[in-house]
């Protein structure tokens, strides 16, 4: 790895810090740059376990738009499991042990969690590294990283166990498998009783994040009480679809229906599951 300087950048963000940020080592003298790296002593990584996916709300800090070198990110309100990306990971260690991340946790770097820059708040992933085969499951619970184009950032205990802490970096593939909008939902299915499919009315598919916001908010202003969003891959695009529902009922699909035809001038398409 070519030596390079880096920094870590405190983003105030409703009055909170982005914590998120990466390791780098210098080539020449082996050093971390900004104190960062490992600690001295750790648990034996295969006495530490993965994450494991529950039932919980959506963080009520950390998931609003932000700011970062320039670049406004607008975090996804939901995403739907399956969603999948491929990068480069790195990882951050014990200078930020003990911070506060972005939805509010205390920072473990023994822990198994990572930063991304827009999935839910918390979400959860099942990362592989794509140079030896490994795999961890972790929570996204901060916000990062935010230099070169790397698109997730590992505590040092799941840099570890995918052999990434001496590396650096690594090529990783990563995969959503909960996230806390999905358990929300299911939660509700389960009390509608009956077993019947959910209905949602889906009012629009954009490829811009920004826009498919956009109308989220104007729905939620006309009287929808319900609206996501989900992100879906297809043909090798990303699309932002938006949502209303889960709506119970005929005259409620009906009534919905008219109102989201009023708000866009166009018929929303039903969407069962």
């Amino acid at each position: 790895m070519t030596a390079r300087g880096w920094r870590c950048v405190a983003v105030t963000v409703v009055m909170l810090t982005l914590a998120g940020c990466s390791v780098f080592r210098d080539a020449p003298t082996g050093a971390y740059f900004e104190d960062d790296g490992p600690p001295n002593s750790s648990p034996d990584p295969s006495t530490v376990a993965d994450a494991v996916p529950r039932a919980e709300p959506l963080s009520r800090i950390g998931n609003a738009p932000y700011q970062v070198f320039g670049t406004r990110y607008v975090p996804m309100s939901s995403v739907a499991v399956g969603y999948s990306e491929t990068g480069e990971a790195s990882w951050y260690g014990r200078k930020f042990h003990g911070r506060t991340t972005s939805n509010g946790d205390e920072y473990d770097m023994f822990g198994m969690t990572a930063a991304h820059k827009t999935l839910p708040l918390p979400t959860y992933l099942r990362v592989r590294n794509l140079s030896n085969g490994q795999e961890v499951v972790v929570r996204v619970n901060d916000r990062g990283p935010f230099l070169g184009g790397r698109i997730l950032d590992l505590s040092y205990m799941a840099a570890k166990k995918l052999g990434v802490v001496e590396s650096g970096t690594a090529p990783v593939h990563i995969r959503v498998i909960g996230t806390a909008t999905d358990r929300q939902m299911s939660s509700t299915r389960s009390d509608s009783g009956g077993g019947q499919p959910r209905v949602f009315l889906q009012a629009g598919s954009f490829r811009l994040q920004d826009n498919a916001e956009h109308l989220k908010e104007h729905l939620i202003r006309v009287g929808i009480p319900r609206v996501r969003i989900v992100t879906v891959e297809y043909k090798g695009n990303r699309y932002y679809r938006v949502q209303a529902g889960p709506v119970t009922g005929t005259g409620a699909v009906r009534n919905q229906r008219a109102v989201i035809m009023s708000a866009t001038g166009v018929e929303p398409t039903a969407v069962r599951e």
